[in-house]
């Protein structure tokens, strides 16, 4: 158990931005008045911390920068609450891996210089478990990258848990692609290559492993940039996945947020996002070559994680499975007592799905 719970953290993930990135996200965004205490403190503690920056970033460009990637990532997608988190737990087993870190998220400029002393304090004050579904958490353990990348560029989905009033802008300008310039996209592919790089260093892994659920809605940039990356597409009960993300964002957000938003806010916001992100996915996934497209429906993954894994490893031609196979079987071994959330659907939850994600449930044929 970590010293501090995460619906009573005093400060937010930003603490871990650079400072050039802290100010270009908060710049003309109102501060509510009951948040002013925690914006400052994470302020102050960011300022702090960046000054850090510039000794990774001259390690870096030494050591990372010029070395060209030896392999295309293979990328994890699916809406928020499609499974994302098993699957890329049981394909990081595979050394051949390399990923995105927990630590990594918060402090991303505190990985080539600092790290042992920072992780060590990270790992004394965070909980031991995720609030919204009791998976466990730990400084060296995967995680999605979208956290990391908001603290490396004010180009990323993930600004909405700090500023959720403009949840819509950032779903339409950078989880979509739809409305952001050269520029903008132009850094994204620049930071998203550093991370990796670092990710690769840290983890000693050759192919960077992305779990990412915002990658879905930027399926074509991706192709463009790793013209031979694998794609996993995660589907699941769309009632399911309604209940489990509003649960998830309600609670996640509480901790991070720098502005109110209500529950019923949360809730549109959702089931607009998703039949945007779905629709996005459906008309992009044509631009992935045949052979590096595999979609999974969760509940056949979960029946038999290890069958299944074999079978991904397979169809996207990924070497190793062999290799790795029973590191994989002792994690997914290690699972078979876990405690799911057990999810109860009301006539409204069935109302809304029914109503906002019929699509989904008549593609994919998921009934009650």
């Amino acid at each position: 158990m970590g010293l501090l719970e995460f619906n009573k953290l005093p400060i937010n993930t930003l603490v871990g931005a650079d400072w050039k990135t802290f100010n270009a996200i908060t710049k003309g965004r109102e501060i509510d008045a009951a948040y002013k205490g925690k914006y400052r403190l994470t302020k102050a503690v960011c300022r702090l911390l960046s000054t850090l920056a510039p000794l990774q970033n001259g390690r870096y460009e030494k050591r990372l920068a010029s070395q060209p990637l030896e392999h295309d990532p293979v990328f994890i997608l699916g809406h928020w609450r499609s499974g994302t988190t098993f699957v890329h737990n049981v394909f990081s087993c595979d050394k051949h891996f390399g990923y995105n870190t927990t630590y990594q998220t918060v402090f991303p400029h505190l990985m080539m210089w600092g790290q042992p002393f920072f992780k060590k304090n990270m790992s004394w004050l965070m909980p031991d478990k995720r609030p919204t579904d009791n998976m466990e958490l730990a400084v060296d353990l995967p995680q999605e990258e979208e956290f990391a990348l908001a603290n490396m560029m004010p180009y990323t989905y993930y600004n909405f848990w700090f500023l959720p009033k403009y949840q819509q802008e950032y779903a339409d300008k950078y989880l979509l692609f739809d409305d952001i310039t050269e520029k903008e996209l132009k850094v994204f592919e620049e930071v998203f290559i550093k991370l990796i790089k670092i990710s690769l260093w840290n983890t000693n892994g050759t192919q960077f492993l992305s779990k990412n659920p915002p990658h879905t809605g930027r399926v074509k940039e991706l192709v463009k940039m790793f013209p031979n990356a694998k794609f996993i597409y995660l589907m699941r009960n769309p009632y399911t996945v309604f209940e489990s993300t509003r649960s998830f964002f309600t609670n996640t957000i509480q901790p991070l947020k720098l502005q109110d938003i209500s529950n019923d806010e949360i809730e549109k916001n959702i089931l607009s996002i998703y039949a945007k992100l779905y629709h996005k996915y459906e008309a992009d996934k044509s631009c992935i070559p045949a052979g590096n497209l595999m979609e999974v429906k969760f509940e056949d993954f979960e029946a038999d994680a290890m069958g299944m894994t074999e079978q991904i490893y397979r169809g996207l031609s990924i070497p190793g499975f062999a290799e790795a196979r029973n590191d994989i079987e002792k994690y997914v071994g290690g699972k078979k007592g876990y405690k799911k959330n057990k999810y109860k659907y009301d006539d409204r939850t069935v109302q809304l799905v029914q109503d906002n994600w019929n699509f989904a449930l008549e593609q994919w044929k998921y009934e009650l």
